[in-house]
């Protein structure tokens, strides 16, 4: 059995709700799940342990939210080569900061990512909560 870190920004708490759906994936997986908050996470140390990982942020005015780029810079130094990963966030109008999540956890960090990153407006519209549970499925489908 694995266990998967889920790590969010969240603002209005719907970017919050996709990371706890994602480790209701992974769970039904029938691994393990740790969702935190990127206020959670001090140290490249707060990361290591886990065999699969998701970070999420919300976009905002086409960026991510600042902790998240925290959480991306702590990650550089936590050895995260060829783990596998998701990135995911909710978003209003432009949707930037999932994929440059994505991005990073694949060309910087040398992770086996997921077909692609998971953006939704919100967890509840139109099949949000099946592609957050299937997104953690995913992700365990690779440990």
């Amino acid at each position: 059995m694995g266990k998967v870190l889920i790590v969010y920004a969240s603002r209005s708490n719907e970017t919050k709700s996709i990371g706890e759906l994602i480790a209701e994936g992974v769970r039904i997986s029938g691994h393990e799940a740790d969702v935190k908050k990127t206020s959670e996470i001090k140290n490249e140390e707060d990361l290591k342990g886990y065999d699969g990982y998701a970070f999420g942020s919300a976009t905002y005015h086409g960026e991510m939210i600042t902790s998240m780029k925290q959480i991306l810079f702590i990650a550089e130094r936590a050895e995260l080569k060829d783990k596998p990963g998701g990135a995911f966030g909710a978003y209003g109008w432009s949707g930037e900061a999932p994929g440059r999540i994505f991005e990073t956890m694949e060309n910087i960090y040398g992770m086996k990512m997921v077909s692609g990153p998971l953006m939704l407006k919100a967890s509840w519209v139109e099949g949000g909560m099946q592609a957050s549970q299937e997104y953690g499925k995913s992700i365990t489908a690779m440990i």
